[in-house]
């Protein structure tokens, strides 16, 4: 027998992102918490602990070179960007100045920036930073980069993104070693 429930229907999942991430800012108990919080595609929210040092320094570094190659847009950390699987906290992105106009809805992006850079933790598996990879991707950006635990760059394209590039298209010079 199949029963019909009053559920609501989510036919617009950026609409949804958007509303549902409203309600987690605005949240008291959640704002106390000194984690990360992103939201999986339901709207229930995931946190992760804080970054460790090394990670906030590779995150750093990949903003210090980011500002230094490229201009005509803003370099952001920890920056929500709404996917198919909810808001996703980017560690580091490059986003133009006529993307940001179009893409910002409140404080969070409905297309990904061109640039979106993940630095790995020592927690990520290989299947979470694939898929973090296709949502990116999905939702617009342009390339995804990787950062490794020693500071090693993979750079990826949209127009191939399950091969990694020695280099950057949109910013060449971007070093593919980080130092510590």
């Amino acid at each position: 027998m199949e029963t019909t429930l009053d559920l609501p229907v989510v036919s617009d999942q950026h609409a949804f992102n958007l509303e549902r991430w409203e309600e987690i800012c605005a949240d008291p108990v959640l704002a106390a918490y000194e984690f990360r919080i992103e939201t999986d595609r339901y709207g229930h929210p995931t946190m992760m602990p804080p970054p460790g040092i090394d990670h906030g320094a590779y995150q750093s570094t990949i903003s210090f070179h980011l500002r230094r190659l490229l201009k005509g847009g803003k370099v952001l950390t920890e920056c929500p960007v709404s996917t198919a699987d909810g808001i996703k906290g980017v560690d580091v992105v490059w986003i133009s100045t006529a993307r940001i106009v179009e893409a910002r809805r409140n404080n969070v992006l409905v297309r990904a920036p061109e640039i979106c850079v993940e630095v790995i933790s020592p927690s990520n598996t290989r299947d979470e930073i694939a898929e973090k990879k296709r949502l990116y991707f999905n939702a617009g950006a342009d390339e995804v980069w990787l950062c490794d635990a020693r500071g090693r760059m993979t750079f990826f394209c949209k127009a191939n993104p399950g091969q990694g590039r020695a280099s950057s298209a949109l910013c060449s010079r971007f070093p593919v070693q980080l130092s510590e």
